[in-house]
């Protein structure tokens, strides 16, 4: 077991190895590094297996394990609007950085019309209040956990939870009891699967430089360097500014804790792959308890999705500058609202993200040069992914340091 616990200790490094290693191959091999791509898809079915049922499991846990109805509510609140606060944070950094950078200005639009389509332009459609309420109430949870609903599925776990620890005592401790033996046997095999890590990074990574290689990020060099600027200063900044404000950990320390969480986050660009890895930083680095772990931790992978957020706000500056559009006080606060909660409902897995579209929309931006930043997206969403666990790791800190 010890032998375990220190492969996983250094299991960032190893990581960060294979992805250099995945990189060169991409670039030496090109199109035919793509042949490495199964052992990437291996590794990200292996997690998916797992995500489902340690998610269900550790929330309904989590919300049973938190305690009397007066500290589970004034945590589950503490907890919405962490991540909510966070999110507006992260778009208002988002649409200061695009202004001040002009970062769609000067681009060869003879060059990128090529690119361009209308197909988009039909998909930005956001629900109406009460389908965005009805949208979080499953008809059927056995359904919700067949189709991936995660939000449907997150509403019934919390609400079976909250339902478990309202039970006398004894009935609570045993129910209580058996969901944390199950968590640990998922945990045991999520453990287990990691030692697949590196092998599966190295495979994602030579598939994804084979695909869209340097020439194309040389393109939109500028959106992405003054995307990645915008991601330090959120993580590693604001984030550390608030668990020194509000915690007794020290930055230095939360930092270089969460960076082998970041690592699996920024090589899988999934927040529900990563979940597995920030609650054991967590847990065992960070000594955030496990009935916090088990309730912010799950909500987080699905609800807080700041990168998400400061992408979407630089896209529609960037769009709106190449296009030459004028953005007034309410396109901004379009922007704001409407990248803000469509981040939240965001499911935390990889994949090019449609919800741009909606903020477009919203701020009335043309949508037809997405297809430009959809050739890319795979290197946003990884990069993005990193912020989101960060910010849901400082979320378990702060909420760990609330007293009943």
């Amino acid at each position: 077991m010890k032998r375990e616990s220190k492969y996983l200790k250094y299991l960032g490094v190893i990581i960060l190895a294979s992805m250099v290693l995945g990189i060169l191959s991409g670039l030496i091999l090109k199109e035919n590094a793509s042949v490495f791509a199964p052992l990437g898809n291996l590794f990200m079915s292996l997690i998916k297996m797992m995500v489902l049922p340690l998610v269900s499991v550790s929330i309904v846990s989590g919300a049973a394990s938190l305690g009397n109805t007066k500290t589970a509510g004034k945590r589950g609140i503490a907890t919405f609007l962490f991540y909510m606060g966070t999110t507006v944070v992260a778009v208002a950094l988002g649409l200061i950085f695009g202004n001040i950078f002009n970062i769609g200005g000067g681009l060869d639009m003879s060059y990128l019309s090529q690119s361009f389509s209308d197909e988009y332009a039909s998909r930005g459609g956001t629900p109406g209040f009460w389908d965005t309420i009805l949208g979080f109430i499953p008809q059927n949870p056995f359904s919700a956990l067949t189709d991936g609903r995660m939000l449907q599925i997150l509403f019934f776990c919390l609400f079976l939870g909250f339902g478990i620890s309202s039970l006398a005592e004894e009935k609570k401790g045993n129910l209580v009891t058996i969901l944390n033996n199950l968590t640990e046997a998922l945990l045991w095999m999520v453990e287990k699967v990691m030692y697949l890590a590196p092998i599966g990074v190295f495979g994602l990574m030579s598939d994804a430089m084979a695909k869209f290689g340097w020439e194309t990020l040389l393109k939109l060099a500028n959106l992405l360097g003054i995307y990645i600027i915008v991601i330090l200063i959120h993580t590693y900044v604001f984030y550390p500014t608030i668990v020194k404000m509000f915690t007794k950990t020290s930055p230095i320390k939360f930092i270089r804790s969460i960076y082998k969480a970041q690592v699996v986050a920024f090589s899988t660009a999934s927040s529900m792959g990563t979940l597995p890895v920030t609650m054991e930083v967590c847990e065992e680095d960070l000594d955030v308890s496990n009935e916090t772990a088990s309730f912010v931790l799950p909500l987080g992978a699905t609800i807080n999705m700041d990168g998400n957020a400061i992408y979407y706000a630089l896209a529609a500056m960037f769009f709106a500058q190449m296009f030459g559009v004028e953005l007034g006080m309410s396109q901004y606060i379009a922007i704001i609202v409407t990248a803000t909660l469509g981040s939240i409902g965001q499911a935390g897995v990889p994949g090019p993200s449609l919800l741009v579209v909606a903020v477009l929309l919203a701020a009335n931006i043309p949508v037809i040069g997405l297809p430009l930043l959809f050739g890319v997206d795979r290197l946003f969403d990884m990069i993005r992914t990193a912020v989101n666990i960060t910010g849901d790791a400082t979320c378990a800190l702060v909420v760990d340091n609330i007293k009943e």
